[in-house]
């Protein structure tokens, strides 16, 4: 399931490797929720949040190294931030493509203010972050 750190350096950041199946969606909403209600987040940012944690559930695994779904959340006073790694070479641009829905768009770009693609220290990061101004 889920593997806390006790090597945090920030009381609003959490590192979450969930295997992938159907808990992958459950375990990233509650921790993305948990972090945003201790940085009172506005619940308008708080729903994008989710919607973010959604596509990121549903499509993370195909492109995760091994056989789980890394995530770090973390959240200040002013923004949530969401870093999904270690992808597979090519995985930031597939997860960003496969979050398109039709007649919706991108939601990952339509929704965050900042998608970030980045070379990690065992293979690719996804950084997504929603400003709460």
């Amino acid at each position: 399931m889920s593997e806390p750190t006790s090597t945090s350096t920030s009381p609003n950041e959490a590192h979450v490797a969930v295997v992938h199946g159907p808990l992958v969606g459950a375990v990233l909403g509650r921790v993305v929720g948990m972090l945003a209600a201790r940085a009172q987040c506005p619940i308008d940012r708080l729903d994008d949040a989710l919607l973010i944690t959604d596509a990121v559930a549903a499509h993370a695994p195909r492109f995760s190294t091994g056989d789980r779904v890394r995530v770090v959340v973390r959240t200040d006073e002013s923004a949530l931030e969401i870093i999904v790694g270690s992808l597979t070479k090519g995985g930031t641009e597939g997860l960003v493509a496969d979050a398109t829905l039709p007649g919706v768009g991108n939601v990952l770009e339509r929704v965050a203010d900042e998608v970030d693609r980045s070379p990690g220290e065992d293979g690719e990061q996804l950084r997504i972050r929603v400003s709460f101004a």
